[in-house]
């Protein structure tokens, strides 16, 4: 048979020019196969670097994009296919491997294949007629490109976002699976900083739009970030490097209306539920300190959080002041338990105690530098009150 590309212009005299093109390209449909292969070898580095598998996924695709654009030049577009059925042929995984600028590359290749042989596989005359179908080509599976890596990243979107739902829900339901790192790893969590929780009320109306203007908000100040929404809670895992609770803080106007609870900073992703669960007692619990700051530190409602039955709060005031001061000799905790059972006076105290006012104030600055609540300030005073009622009931059964 006598190739196209050599095919005399006699041969084909009787037939209109236009048809005449449509016969040449699908003859020569070998030659531009061939071609195309070649030049991904030669014009593409990380071709040759894929696995075996996906190196064939590819050059299907590449021979797939010939194919398609012989049906749709010689069909004038009525064969019922488009220049995007040449990604058919490969897996929905191929567009997590292959960049989209890697497959634009491959569509160059193969349109590129077909431009420069437009001249050799054109009937005499028609060069311009099918130099011009090949720009129209190009164009479309541009298009097509790009509708297939959004509906690609559509349904990755989906996933990830049901995926970090179910992650930010076990975080906040205390579960220790051992599949979390994984997860999170999916979600690119790189963990390699401290871990903080954040949680307060959504905005109204928090849609789609809000979420990702979050997302992008959050990830300016940390290195990692789960956003849950649960209703009208929002829940915020944050990791990273530096003053985290500084940076939360930042993100309070994120918030709706409402109090805004920053959990204890904790060393890895693996304690975060820890985080979590005092966030969210604080957030429980918050109502009885009406004049709390936004946002507030779950550790600063400690007092408020042992009233509502967190065991978590009744450990850390317990250790935190009643341990220290019982340790230290006995004089810290029986001054501090006289100033605050005459009314927080420095002068009914000195009395009980048979002191001077002055060492009783001497001994109140000892025990805020041993337990970081000063008794002279009166929120800090509650705290060491409650404290020490913690530390004098019996251990919980």
């Amino acid at each position: 048979m006598t190739s196209p590309v050599s095919q005399p212009a006699e041969l084909i005299g009787h037939v209109p020019a236009s048809e005449a093109n449509q016969q040449r390209v699908r003859e020569g449909a070998g030659l531009l196969t061939s071609a195309a292969l070649k030049k991904l070898d030669e014009d593409l580095p990380w071709y040759q670097t894929l696995p075996r598998e996906e190196r064939q996924w590819v050059g299907l695709v590449a021979q797939q994009g010939i194919t398609a654009f012989i049906d749709w030049y010689t069909s004038a577009g009525q064969s019922g296919r488009t220049p995007g059925d040449m990604f058919s042929v490969a897996p929905q995984d191929l567009t997590r491997s292959i960049s989209l600028q890697h497959t634009l590359q491959i569509v160059r290749c193969v349109v590129e294949v077909v431009e420069a042989y437009s001249d050799r596989l054109a009937a005499p005359g028609q060069e311009r007629d099918l130099r011009e179908a090949v720009l129209r080509y190009s164009r479309e599976v541009a298009f097509e490109v790009a509708e297939v890596y959004a509906r690609a990243a559509e349904v990755r979107g989906a996933w990830d976002a049901r995926l970090e739902a179910l992650v930010v829900d076990a975080i906040v339901r205390g579960d220790r699976d051992k599949t979390l790192r994984s997860r999170v790893s999916t979600l690119g969590w790189s963990g390699t900083g401290k871990v903080v929780v954040m949680v307060g009320s959504t905005a109204s109306a928090f849609d789609d739009v809000k979420s990702a203007d979050l997302r992008r908000a959050t990830r300016r100040v940390f290195d990692d970030v789960l956003v849950g929404i649960q209703g009208d809670r929002l829940v915020l895992v944050l990791g990273g490097h530096g003053d985290l609770v500084s940076a939360a803080e930042s993100l309070a106007p994120r918030f709706g209306a409402g109090p805004v609870i920053i959990g204890p900073v904790v060393p890895t992703l693996d304690d975060a539920p820890r985080s979590a669960s005092a966030a969210l007692a604080g957030l429980e619990a918050v109502s009885a300190w009406p004049g709390a700051p936004r946002p507030v530190g779950a550790d600063e409602l400690l007092p408020e959080r042992m009233l509502i039955g967190d065991p978590l709060a009744r450990v850390a005031l317990v250790a935190q002041a009643f341990e220290p001061l019982s340790g230290s000799g006995g004089s810290l905790l029986e001054t501090l338990s006289a100033y605050l059972g005459t009314g927080r006076s420095l002068e009914g105290a000195a009395r009980d105690l048979y002191v001077h006012p002055n060492t009783v104030r001497y001994r109140l600055r000892k025990v805020a530098e041993l337990t970081g609540w000063d008794p002279l300030d009166a929120r800090e005073s509650f705290v060491l009150q409650v404290a020490l009622a913690a530390g004098r009931l019996p251990e919980p059964l």
